[in-house]
C-alpha cells in the first residue's frame, strides 16, 4: 500500500517464512488469492481460518451479552444493571482503542490475536465462578469489550498480509462485516434458546469454549509474522506502549485524507443507531409486544447481510466504490420514513431499507487501506473502530435522552434530517482532502 512518501507496492506483505514458525502453517502465496469475488477469498486457506475464528468469537461475545445480562439480573432484580451490561460492550472502546492501539503493530499479530481471545475466554469462565460479585462480572465484561478494538485493529491488518491489497482486501473486509451481522441474529437467537434450557453459568462457560477454539484456530491456523511496525520489547511495555498509542493516533488524525476517511466510517453508522436505540420504546408505542420488538431488531441487519453478500458477489469493485457516497448517504435516509409512524410491517422495511447502507464501507475500506502508511495499518484500523463503536454508543445514549423530552416519531426522523447534512459534510471533505477514490486511475487531487 502507498506510504506518504511512495508508490504503492502490489501484492500482500510477506509472511514469514516457515522456518521461524515449524508449527505453523506453510506462508501464504506471495501472489495472494486467484479468481474473483468471496470464493476466490476463501481459497485462500489461512483465510478460512481467520474466517472461522471470527464466526466463533462473534457468536461468543453475542450470547455472553445476553447471558451476563441475564445473569446480572437474576442477581440484582435492577434492570439498569442489567441493562449496563450491554452499554459495557461499547463504552471501553475508547479506552481500548486509544491507549493500546499501537499495540496492533508492536507485537506480532498471531500472538497478539491469541491472547485477545484468551483474555475473553478467561474473563467469560470467570463470570462462571459462584458468587462472583456484580461489580466483578461488569469488569469482566469491560475486559472483553477493552480488548475488542486491539483485536479487530489486528486482524483487519493481518488480512492485508494474508489476501493483499485491493480487491482481496476490500472482499474480506466485507465477510468480516457479514458476520458481525449475521452473529447478531444468530447470537441473539442461539443465547434465547440456550436459556431455556440452561443456566446463565453454563451459557457463559459455553462462551468461554468458543473463546478458546478461536484462539485454537488462529494459532494453528495462521503463519507467523513479524510486528508490522517494528517488534516492542519488554522494555518499551508500559508508558512506551501508551506513548506510542497516543502519538499513532495523533498522526494519524492529523493527516487530513485519513481524518476524512474515519469520519466517513464514522459519521454514518452513528446517525443510523438513533432508530435502532428507540425501537424497544417504538415497539411499545405501536402495542407489538415482545415478538414485534425482536423482529424489529432484525431488520437492519437482515438488510445489511443481503446487500453486502448482493453487492460482493453481483457487482465489480469499481460499481461497489461508485456507491461508496450514494449509499453513505441513503443510509440515513429510511429515518425520516419514522415520522409518520409507520406500523410494524413499514418500519420492518425502513430498518432493512437502512441496513443495505452497509454497502457504503466497500469504498471506505478500499481507500483507507490506500491512504495509510503500511506500518501504522493495524493501529489505524484499531482508531477506527475504536471511534466508529464509542461515536455509535454516544449516539444511543444521547437518543434516550432525546426521546425523554420529544416524541418518538420526531426523534427518530430528527436523525435522518441531521445524518444528511452530517453525511454530505463528510463526503465534501472526503473530496477536497485528497482521499483515494478508485473511479480514479489514482489520488484525486484536493480542491484548493
Amino acid at each position: 500500500m502507498p506510504t506518504p512518501s511512495g508508490p504503492a507496492r502490489p501484492g500482500p506483505a510477506p509472511a514469514c517464512p516457515p522456518a521461524c514458525d515449524p508449527g505453523g502453517p506453510p506462508a501464504p502465496d506471495a501472489a495472494g488469492p486467484t479468481g474473483t469475488g468471496y470464493r476466490a477469498v476463501f481459497a485462500v486457506p489461512e483465510f478460512r481460518f481467520v474466517f472461522a475464528a471470527h464466526l466463533l468469537s462473534s457468536l461468543g461475545v453475542v450470547v455472553c451479552e445476553i447471558a451476563l445480562s441475564v445473569l446480572v439480573y437474576r442477581l440484582t432484580d435492577s434492570p439498569l444493571l442489567s441493562a449496563l451490561t450491554f452499554a459495557l460492550g461499547l463504552l471501553p472502546y475508547l479506552l481500548g482503542g486509544t491507549l493500546l492501539s499501537a499495540v496492533a503493530d508492536g507485537y506480532p499479530a498471531r500472538r497478539v490475536l491469541v491472547i485477545c481471545d484468551v483474555v475473553c475466554a478467561v474473563a467469560a469462565a470467570a463470570m462462571v465462578l459462584p458468587g462472583t460479585p456484580v461489580v466483578v462480572l461488569l469488569g469482566l465484561r469491560c475486559a472483553i469489550a477493552a480488548v475488542a478494538p486491539v483485536f479487530a485493529g489486528t486482524r483487519a491488518g493481518t488480512l492485508g498480509d494474508i489476501l493483499g491489497e485491493g480487491e482481496p482486501f476490500v472482499l474480506g473486509r466485507s465477510l468480516i462485516r457479514i458476520v458481525n451481522q449475521g452473529a447478531q441474529l444468530a447470537g441473539f437467537a442461539a443465547g434465547g434458546l440456550l436459556l431455556t434450557a440452561v443456566t446463565p453459568g453454563a451459557v457463559l462457560g459455553i462462551t468461554a469454549a468458543t473463546f478458546t477454539t478461536s484462539a485454537l484456530l488462529l494459532r494453528l491456523g495462521t503463519a507467523a509474522r513479524p510486528a508490522r511496525g517494528g517488534r516492542m520489547t519488554a522494555g518499551r511495555a508500559g508508558g512506551a506502549l501508551l506513548g506510542a498509542s497516543w502519538a499513532g493516533t495523533r498522526r494519524l488524525l492529523a493527516d487530513r485524507p485519513i481524518r476524512a476517511l474515519l469520519l466517513l466510517a464514522w459519521v454514518p453508522p452513528a446517525l443510523v443507531v438513533v432508530p435502532e436505540a428507540l425501537l424497544v420504546p417504538y415497539g411499545g408505542l405501536l402495542g407489538v409486544g415482545p415478538a414485534g420488538q425482536g423482529l424489529l431488531m432484525c431488520g437492519m441487519p437482515v438488510g445489511a447481510v443481503v446487500a453486502e453478500t448482493l453487492a460482493g458477489t453481483l457487482l465489480g469493485s469499481r460499481a461497489r466504490t461508485r456507491l461508496t457516497f450514494p449509499m453513505g448517504v441513503f443510509t440515513v435516509l429510511p429515518s425520516l420514513g419514522f415520522a409518520a409512524r409507520p406500523s410494524l410491517g413499514w418500519a420492518l422495511v425502513l430498518l432493512v431499507l437502512t441496513g443495505t447502507g452497509i454497502s457504503y464501507n466497500f469504498g471506505v475500506d478500499r481507500w483507507f487501506v490506500a491512504a495509510v502508511p503500511e506500518e501504522q495499518l493495524g493501529q489505524a484500523m484499531t482508531v477506527m473502530q475504536a471511534g466508529r463503536m464509542t461515536i455509535m454508543g454516544l449516539a444511543m445514549g444521547l437518543a434516550g435522552v432525546a426521546a425523554e423530552y420529544a416524541p418518538l416519531p420526531v426523534v427518530m426522523p430528527a436523525a435522518g434530517v441531521l445524518g444528511v447534512a452530517a453525511v454530505l459534510a463528510v463526503i465534501a471533505e472526503v473530496r477536497r482532502s485528497g482521499a483515494r477514490t478508485a473511479w480514479a486511475d489514482g489520488p484525486v487531487p484536493a480542491t484548493p
